[in-house]
């Protein structure tokens, strides 16, 4: 008998898919989990796994890698889609994909399996980053395929086989969670007139129950990358996960979002990236103080392009690969320590501090300068100004 790998959550989806493909293809079902930092009890998952069919299940632990290699690489590029979204979910995609291909392989699995919808980004995220590792591999997407036309339906399949689920018909939210976020999709939701429901937080507080004081946070860098926080050196899960508990207790983090998905439809979210959402307030003000004007003009137009092939699943490209290239060598001075002062959902810097800083406050100050003499400004203006009295007399 042929195998099937499934990427395997124990959600709904998913945990529907494992009885459908014995139901309809002949092939040994076996699910991956991969662990990127989700907040799921893994002995579970394993357990419905196998009495929903599967004949194996792997559980892989990544959570170290995927905040330091993708999300944090994702950082250090400032990535951001339409101004608002973190890419969460988007820049766990690559790692899953990458692990689905290796246990495909090792198993000697002819095909993979997803449960992304057929309206969704995910479809392409996963079949794009499989095709650029194992491009003869098979893919299975079952959204695309079976008479299943809601969640609801969903729903009513689990039941008539007797699998046990976490969501109802009355909440029915469609969630991806991993240590840099958890989104929030489907329901209510989906209604533009609704305001969201503070009761879905899963990450952050509301304001309303956020702390009632203030409290300040000095992240270090080092070359772009995060390193501490008050001064103590973490690894880059653990790292997360401190800034996520300070961020969350504030109410920091929330986006409410309508996106343009890559399919062509606009979509509605809520996302909660806490600790992210400091880390890119901080490396922003890092950088503000340690790259030139022209670099850091360039690196954020960069940035929103390389936010845009996150997004749209091209993890693995030539371009994606290039733009690192360049993110290295621009952010090797893009170290020191920024401090925040957080407060019901508010971010104030309180401090920059650097050794590469290129400001200089005896430069900057209203006073005299070895480095800068008033009367410089009188020529550079007459000359600057040139082009604009000339279209004037010309007028």
């Amino acid at each position: 008998m042929e195998k099937v790998v499934l990427a395997y959550s124990g959600g709904l989806d998913t945990s529907i898919i494992v009885p459908w493909l014995k139901n309809n293809y002949e092939l040994e079902v076996i699910a991956v989990c991969v662990n990127v930092g989700q907040d799921d009890e893994m002995e579970e998952v394993k357990k419905k796994a196998i009495e929903s069919g599967a004949s194996k299940i792997y559980v892989e632990n990544v959570a170290e890698e995927f905040v330091k290699d993708y999300a944090f690489k994702g950082l250090k590029a400032g990535v951001m889609y339409e101004d608002k979204y973190l890419l969460g979910t988007a820049l766990a995609r690559p790692l899953m994909a990458k692990i689905l291909v290796d246990i495909a392989k090792k198993e000697g699995a002819a095909y993979i399996c997803h449960g992304c919808t057929g309206k969704g980004n995910d479809q392409v995220r996963f079949e794009t980053g499989i095709a650029s590792l194992a491009p003869m591999m098979k893919i299975i997407a079952p959204w695309r395929e079976w008479d299943i036309k809601s969640r609801e339906d969903a729903i009513d399949y689990a039941e008539a086989n007797g699998i046990e689920l976490n969501v109802t018909k009355e909440k029915i939210y469609s969630r991806d969670q991993n240590l840099w976020h958890i989104s929030h999709e489907g329901g209510d939701i989906e209604f533009l007139e609704n305001e969201h429901k503070d009761d879905l937080y899963m990450m952050v507080k509301s304001l309303e129950d956020a702390k009632d004081e203030a409290e300040y946070v000095e992240i270090g860098f080092e070359s772009g990358t995060p390193i501490s926080v008050d001064g103590e050196e973490l690894s880059a899960a653990n790292l997360l996960i401190k800034l996520n508990k300070i961020a969350g207790e504030h109410g920091i983090g929330v986006v409410d979002i309508v996106e343009n998905r890559l399919v062509g439809m606009k979509s509605r979210g809520i996302y909660e990236t806490p600790g992210g959402t400091l880390l890119h307030f901080a490396i922003k003000e890092l950088e503000s103080i340690c790259l030139d004007k022209e670099t850091q003009a360039f690196k954020k137009n960069m940035g929103q392009k390389y936010g845009e092939l996150v997004y749209n699943g091209l993890w693995y490209s030539s371009l994606k690969e290039g733009m690192d290239a360049f993110i290295d060598v621009v952010s090797k001075v893009v170290t020191g320590t920024i401090k925040l002062k957080l407060y019901k959902g508010n971010i104030k810097v309180a401090g920059r501090i650097s050794p590469n800083a290129l400001y200089d406050e005896g430069i900057s100050s209203f006073g005299a300068s070895d480095l800068y003499d008033h009367h410089d400004a009188e020529g550079f203006i007459k000359i600057f100004s040139l082009p604009s009295k000339i279209k004037a007399m010309k007028g």
